[in-house]
């Protein structure tokens, strides 16, 4: 008798689409970025994108948009339209980068620090209610295997370009 293999086995499966790894991630992801918009919202006037932004900045004090896109995995639109309202509200200022005068760099002003010191604690009280539904060893194990798939589709994804670009 011939047996079949796992990805044979898989694929003779019904679909079951709340089963399915980028609906799972997706739905959870949005629904936890929704838990936190309305609390930044409410407090401080951000949306998702703009808090993402001014994490960044928060984390590397001087980035550029550019970095911020790759950091997050947001698309260059919405760090644009984030940016531009950060820029708006007096949260963040733009200069010119010193090595490559098309680029600019983005940091927080006074006000913009203030508004970022008082989102931490509201972030990190937000994480640690979501995370008590987990046991500090499910916390770890969630955190490894997040970053084990984020990594295998990050390589997966660079070799379908390698592919894309001999075809």
């Amino acid at each position: 008798m011939k047996r079949m293999s796992s990805a044979a086995l898989v694929e003779h499966e019904p679909f079951l689409l709340e089963r399915f790894l980028p609906y799972e991630l997706s739905v959870t992801a949005n629904r936890v970025s929704r838990l936190f918009a309305r609390r930044y919202a409410r407090t401080f006037g951000l949306s998702i994108p703009e808090w993402r932004c001014m994490a960044v900045i928060g984390r590397y004090a001087v980035v550029s948009a550019t970095a911020i896109v790759e950091r997050t995995a947001m698309d260059k639109v919405k760090v644009s339209r984030a940016v531009a309202t950060l820029l708006a509200k007096g949260l963040i200022r733009r200069s010119p980068h010193p090595a490559d005068r098309r680029l600019s760099l983005l940091a927080f002003t006074a006000k913009g620090r203030r508004v970022y010191e008082q989102i931490v604690p509201l972030a990190r009280r937000t994480e640690a209610e979501l995370m008590e539904a987990l046991g500090p060893a499910e916390r770890t194990a969630l955190s490894a295997m997040l970053n084990r798939i984020a990594e295998r589709a990050r390589a997966l994804d660079a070799q379908a370009l390698d592919q894309d670009l001999t075809d």
